[in-house]
């Protein structure tokens, strides 16, 4: 710890008194991919210690409840603990720690919202990831400034995806041709387009239960 405080105040005085330089160094710091780690612990837990770093909550297959605290991640045998749902919301996770994601197999659940550094190439990645693919259908991005049709379009190759929920995304500007492109794609999507934000849909992530919508909430 008072290696890595030297290393902090270090990067700052190079970078002068800009404390956002500084931040954004400590958060590609955050982001940086240990494969040996990943090959010591295994992905589910060395890619809840990326997410937990970066601010961000995980809920392992089991659990009720996400997990917010890196040290008080479980312990125990090998690939005991597998990762259910990731709720990344106002965390500083960023493309380069998306290698994180690669063997994950149990993922159902994502959230994005608030996550400044989520762009396209995120979506991009994570709907290359063939475990994704096979695993994900609940999915939420909000409020992610830098994501586009692009990156939207991008999730139709998560095949199982039943449920997508998008709001305050300025970067959406074709909607209906975004719509319309993942509706063909997936099939199973109950498309429904809503002009206004909604507080109920805000929330709507636990309280869909048996059939599951595309919702647009867009400016």
């Amino acid at each position: 710890m008072k290696l890595f405080s030297r290393a902090a105040k270090l990067a700052l005085s190079q970078r002068g008194s800009n404390p956002r330089h500084f931040w954004g160094w400590l958060n590609a710091v955050f982001n940086k991919v240990d494969y040996e780690r990943i090959k010591a612990v295994g992905p589910d837990r060395a890619a809840a210690e990326w997410l937990l770093r970066c601010g961000a909550k995980v809920r392992f297959q089991g659990f009720e409840r996400f997990h917010h605290d890196y040290n008080g991640l479980p312990t125990g045998p090998l690939g005991k603990f597998k990762i259910q749902a990731i709720d990344a919301s106002e965390s500083c996770i960023m493309f380069k720690g998306f290698d994180h994601l690669d063997g994950l197999e149990h993922v159902e659940e994502i959230k994005f919202n608030k996550c400044i550094y989520i762009e396209d190439a995120c979506l991009e990645r994570l709907s290359s990831i063939q475990n994704l693919q096979e695993s994900l259908y609940m999915m939420e991005v909000v409020s992610c400034g830098n994501v586009t049709d692009k990156g939207i379009i991008a999730l139709h190759q998560l095949k199982n995806l039943e449920y997508l929920f998008l709001s305050d995304l300025p970067g959406i500007r074709d909607k209906q041709t975004t719509a319309d492109r993942l509706q063909t794609a997936l099939p199973r999507l109950d498309l429904n387009c809503v002009e206004k934000p909604c507080a109920l849909l805000t929330n709507s992530i636990s309280l869909v239960q048996q059939k599951w919508h595309l919702y647009f909430v867009l400016p």
